[in-house]
C-alpha cells in the first residue's frame, strides 16, 4: 500500500495519472499482472518511443516496476504494478493544528564525513574546489544550494519545540535527493540510509543521477553534464513504523527514537561504504533542483491529559 499523508508528497503520482494512455497501461497491469513492454505499443497503437516515455513517468512515480526475463530472442523487459493500494489522507484538522514545522538549509549540518567525488555549490557559484572534502568545513557551506559525495554522512540538528505536556506522534522529513555518479549516469543506484538519534530507520535506493533536463530552479551557469535535479522523498516515522513516500522501510517506530520535550534530535543522511549500492548522494536545496527548498521537517504531537489537582 502507498500512503500519502499530504498532497505535495503525491505530486509525481498525480502527474503520472494525468494521461489516458498511462491509466490504460495501469488498467492492463491490473488485469494481466505482468506484461512485455512491446504489448503496450501493439495494444494501444502507439510507437515504442511513446511507450518508453509513458513507462518512465510511471516508474518515476514508483507505480510500476521493470524486471528482465529470458525470451525466445534474448532477454525481454516485463512490467508489473509496484503497489496494490493508494491511500491519500485528507486529515485537514490535523494539518491545521498540533504540528511544528521547520526548514533546514542543506549547508547547516553540524557534522559530516564525506569521500570524493564530492563538492558544494551555492546558487551563484562553486564553493572551494571539487573533490576536496575539507571545503565541507568552511563557513561558506551555509550558502550551499547543492552538495554531493560518494560515501559518508551528513548530520543535522532538528529544532525541538515540544513542550513538557506534548508527546510527538509523527515525524516527517522531506528532501530532494539523487545518486552521485562520477560524471553522470542515469543508471547508478545508491542506497541512501537515514537515522534519527543514531537509530537506523531504513534506506531508499536512488536509481541514478538525473540529467535529462535542467532542474526547475537549477541556475543557467551550472554545467549541463552534471546532475540537474533529484527526487522529492518524504521520510515518515510514526507509531507503526518508518516509511519513504508511504512505503514501509523498517519497523522502527517513533517511540523507539525516545524524543521528549528536552531531547536533542539528530538526523543523519548516510551512504555507508558497506552498502550494497554505494552510489553516493546529491542533496538539493534552495536555488537548485525542482523544488527550491531545503530539508523540510514536520513534528506532529498530541497534548498529554493531566489530571486536575
Amino acid at each position: 500500500m502507498r500512503h500519502l499523508t499530504n498532497l505535495r508528497e503525491g505530486k509525481q503520482i498525480f502527474e503520472a495519472l494525468n494521461s489516458d494512455v498511462r491509466v490504460q497501461i495501469l488498467e492492463m497491469l491490473m488485469e494481466y499482472k505482468e506484461l512485455n513492454l512491446d504489448y503496450f505499443a501493439k495494444k494501444l497503437n502507439i510507437s515504442n518511443s511513446a511507450v518508453t516515455m509513458h513507462i518512465k513517468k510511471l516508474l518515476d512515480a514508483d507505480l510500476i516496476k521493470i524486471t528482465s526475463a529470458s525470451g525466445i530472442r534474448g532477454s525481454m523487459k516485463l512490467c508489473s504494478l509496484n503497489i496494490d493500494k493508494l491511500l491519500i489522507n485528507f486529515d485537514l484538522e490535523r494539518l491545521e493544528k498540533n504540528v511544528y514545522s521547520f526548514e533546514l538549509d542543506i549547508g547547516h549540518y553540524v557534522n559530516y564525513e564525506v569521500m570524493p567525488t564530492c563538492g558544494l555549490v551555492s546558487s551563484t557559484g562553486i564553493i572551494g574546489e571539487f573533490d576536496e572534502p575539507r571545503y565541507f568545513s568552511f563557513t561558506e557551506r551555509f550558502q550551499a544550494a547543492l552538495l554531493w559525495f560518494k560515501s559518508g554522512f551528513l548530520e543535522y540538528k532538528i529544532p525541538n519545540a515540544l513542550k513538557p505536556d506534548e508527546t510527538i506522534k509523527e515525524l516527517q522529513i522531506s528532501m530532494e535527493i539523487a545518486s552521485e555518479a562520477p560524471g553522470f549516469s542515469s543508471n547508478y543506484p545508491s542506497d541512501i540510509h537515514f537515522s534519527i538519534n543514531n537509530v537506523h530507520l531504513g534506506y531508499w535506493t536512488s536509481p541514478g543521477e538525473f540529467n535529462d533536463r535542467r532542474g526547475n530552479f537549477t541556475p543557467s551557469w551550472w554545467f549541463p553534464n552534471l546532475g540537474q535535479y533529484g527526487k522529492l522523498k518524504m521520510l515518515t516515522v510514526n507509531e507503526s513504523g518508518s516509511y519513504i513516500d508511504g512505503i514501509l522501510i523498517s519497523n522502527t517506530t517513533i517511540k523507539q527514537l525516545n524524543i521528549a520535550f528536552n531531547s536533542d534530535i539528530s538526523f543523519k543522511i548516510l551512504v555507508p561504504k558497506d552498502a550494497v549500492n554505494v552510489g553516493g548522494l546529491s542533496l538539493f536545496g534552495k536555488g537548485f533542483g525542482d523544488y527550491n527548498s531545503g530539508i523540510e521537517v514536520k513534528m506532529y504531537y498530541e497534548k498529554n491529559n493531566r489530571p486536575k489537582k
